[in-house]
């Protein structure tokens, strides 16, 4: 018999790994030509408050030389522009371009279309518990990661 935590980490590395994958075909089949991963930087930068290096390395759990790596991508392919600020050069801001806002509005639409086919097919807002624990799940790894 299956024990509950084998059944749970099972449950969340697949969907986990499920909604990467269609997620990335969608995109793919609308046109855009990055992977995930610079999709989900182009998302920190656009949902950080100030963006600079720093703050969007921190909002994504990476380094500092990581995230350099995954910028210098995005601004050769035109997609983010940096610049530094004025009284303090060690401070560089990142910019979304144009382009990086248009792949954002198609990624933003993807994520609408899944939550509202979830809660259409499977009627999730009838079911409080199912969401109070999804909310606690969340909040779990907020916390603690």
């Amino acid at each position: 018999m299956i024990s509950p935590k084998e059944v749970i980490n099972e449950l969340l590395v697949d969907v986990f790994n499920h909604i990467l994958s269609i997620e990335a075909d969608v995109l793919k089949k609308r046109g855009v030509k990055l992977s995930m991963t610079e999709i989900h930087v182009l998302e920190a930068i656009r949902n950080s408050e100030t963006p600079t290096m720093g703050s969007v390395a921190q909002k994504l759990r990476v380094t500092l030389g990581t995230l350099t790596t995954s910028v210098n991508v995005l601004v050769r392919k035109e997609y983010v522009t940096r610049y530094s600020d004025e009284n303090d050069r060690r401070k560089v801001y990142l910019k979304l371009t144009d382009s990086a806002l248009n792949v954002l509005k198609i990624h933003d639409e993807f994520h609408n279309e899944m939550v509202s086919s979830l809660f259409k097919d499977l009627e999730l807002e009838k079911d409080e518990v199912l969401m109070k624990s999804l909310e606690n799940i969340s909040k779990y790894f907020k916390q603690r990661y």
